[in-house]
């Protein structure tokens, strides 16, 4: 099992990254999502509170240069359902399950961001948490080594993940140009903590030029009720 601190240093930019897993006295569910930035338009954001999820925000407005990629929704909630991802895939998440679409079927109409030559993989999660049971799925969708037409979909499934175990998924295997797009399955993490020190050891080991916001979730497994950290660099 990797330690999430030492993954993060030792890489200067992974991009975004979503972390999912479990408490090590297995009572609570774990996601934290990150986002890093290269340019000022990348840099030029915050995570705000929308509803039970968060969304992106210009944090000065008047410096917003291309809203496409950068302006979304990266968590939202439905019924007992949490999704995360780098992008506004999740509103085609929540639409898709809403109609009794499975996580995969609803990403099926969705591929890769269209940023040339980078084609950022959409990275997706999701979290079910229902009777005292937890289950989640992970999915990226990615160009075959930077050949924009074809794509590669990928789904993971773990069902009663382990106490203090997560998987860790991000869109770059490290910085480069073009960005090399991540390679392999989620990657096994220690989960470790309680939220606040969880929260402060994955900021304190992005990159310091480079990260952005972070967001983390933990979540009763038993009852549902969650708590929530945000952290922005521009605040």
């Amino acid at each position: 099992m990797l330690q999430l601190n030492q993954e993060l240093k030792n890489n200067a930019y992974p991009g975004r990254g979503i972390v999912i897993g479990r408490t090590p006295d297995g009572k609570q569910a774990v996601t934290a999502y990150f986002i890093m930035g290269r340019s000022s338009n990348s840099r030029n954001r915050v995570f705000v509170t929308e509803g039970e999820g968060i969304r992106t925000e210009a944090f000065d407005p008047s410096k917003l240069e291309d809203p496409s990629l950068i302006i979304y929704a990266p968590v939202r909630v439905l019924g007992n359902k949490t999704i995360v991802t780098n992008g506004d895939q999740t509103d085609t998440i929540y639409e898709g399950m809403d109609k009794q679409l499975t996580f995969e079927q609803s990403l099926r109409c969705r591929e890769f961001e269209p940023d040339a030559p980078n084609y950022t993989p959409r990275i997706s999660g999701i979290m079910h948490i229902e009777g005292g049971k937890y289950n989640f799925a992970m999915s990226i969708l990615k160009s075959n080594h930077g050949d924009a037409s074809s794509c590669i979909r990928n789904t993971f499934t773990y069902e009663n993940p382990l106490p203090g175990e997560g998987r860790f998924i991000h869109t770059y295997m490290h910085d480069g140009n073009p960005l090399p797009s991540f390679e392999g399955e989620p990657k096994q993490v220690e989960i470790t903590g309680d939220i606040d020190s969880f929260t402060d050891m994955i900021w304190n080991s992005l990159n310091e030029e480079n990260k952005v916001s972070l967001f983390v979730r933990f979540i009763d497994i038993a009852t549902g009720k969650y708590e929530t950290r945000i952290v922005n660099k521009n605040c």
